[in-house]
């Protein structure tokens, strides 16, 4: 793989603009790819009101409506765009992919229906090998690191060398990436972890304390845990940033679009009302029924995201969630000494 100097973001919202301002205050040029011809003007104009008010962006970033001229060139495409709209927006770009193109996720969630990672959709869709896709994840809140507050990432890839080619493009003094080879477990983490922020969110909103909490968060680290390593990832991920890392920041704040949706859910507000308040996708909404498929699939209990899609889907009320993650009946022989 050759040196990577020239960078594209396919996404114009927070997490997109917040990335393209960490790869430029590492040194680099970015062109960002988005649809909506009045976010692309302001970037261009050094900001992004709608989506990152705070954050004056740098003149080596510049933004295009036109995504072939996005893409020309490119060393590093960081795919930053809403699970469900990956598969088109690759097919689309897949003429424009140079043979060396890497690809970057911020991505998180799996494909409703095929039931596939990001990490498979985007070698599907693009024709890119597993061998240069790489996936990104870990307790990276936009609003903060926005500000250069001190963050930590993961940058996984089944190819080390490129994983630490990415790792060295965008670490700089406020943004601190960490390798790893486990893209099945980072990508589960990342996907489970916003399903247990909307479930965390609404006990926040119904007045419900730190233990019941805590208690959520810890057997959503246990259920995301065991989904994973059913599925062959590494158990000692869900143990760093790209499992309880990423966790405790989704589950901690109204800055997670996921905890906050819940929040909204858990004081009164429908289902339908809290995603139109939310600022972008809430992709623990989005994931939530794709994750449970995939889980059942395979014989994987997921109770808190199974709590989660029975509120989203109407068929329990936000009030009926304690009872049914809580109250479970067990069979005696089911009790179990359980470290997580």
């Amino acid at each position: 793989m050759t040196m990577m100097t020239r960078m594209s973001v396919l996404g114009t919202g927070a997490w997109g603009t917040t990335f393209a301002q960490v790869l430029a205050d590492a040194g680099h040029a970015v062109t960002m790819w988005g649809r909506n011809p009045e976010i692309v003007s302001a970037i261009n104009s050094h900001e992004n009101p709608r989506y990152v008010p705070d954050l004056v962006l740098s003149e080596s970033i510049t933004a295009t409506v036109d995504l072939h001229e996005a893409l020309e060139g490119a060393d590093l495409l960081i795919v930053a765009i809403p699970v469900k709209a990956v598969r088109a927006t690759l097919e689309a770009a897949r003429p424009s992919l140079g043979n060396e193109t890497a690809l970057l996720s911020l991505a998180k969630g799996l494909e409703l229906g095929s039931l596939k990672r990001v990490d498979e959709v985007l070698s599907e869709a693009s024709g890119v090998g597993h061998d240069r896709i790489a996936v990104l994840s870990g307790p990276n809140l936009s609003r903060e690191i926005a500000v250069h507050q001190p963050t930590a990432t993961v940058v996984a890839s089944i190819n080390l060398e490129l994983a630490k080619e990415i790792a060295g493009v965008c670490h700089n003094s406020y943004f601190r990436p960490y390798l790893s080879s486990d893209v099945i477990g980072t990508e589960i983490a990342g996907a489970t972890k916003n399903v247990i922020a909307v479930a965390i969110g609404a006990a926040e909103g119904l007045g419900l304390g730190i233990n019941t909490r805590s208690t959520l968060m810890t057997r959503g680290l246990a259920e995301m845990t065991r989904l994973g390593t059913a599925l062959g990832a590494d158990p000692a991920t869900f143990a760093g940033l790209a499992g309880i890392g990423d966790l405790i920041a989704t589950c901690s704040t109204t800055l997670s679009r996921n905890f906050a949706f819940g929040h909204r859910v858990g004081t009164g507000m429908s289902v339908e009302d809290a995603l139109a308040a939310s600022a972008g996708v809430v992709e623990g909404v989005a994931s939530a029924i794709p994750i449970l498929q995939l889980a059942q699939s395979i014989g994987v209990d997921m109770p808190i995201t199974t709590a989660v899609v029975e509120v989203v889907e109407g068929r329990a009320g936000i009030n009926d969630m304690g009872n049914m993650l809580l109250s479970r009946p067990r069979k005696m022989d089911g009790w179990k000494i359980e470290l997580v």
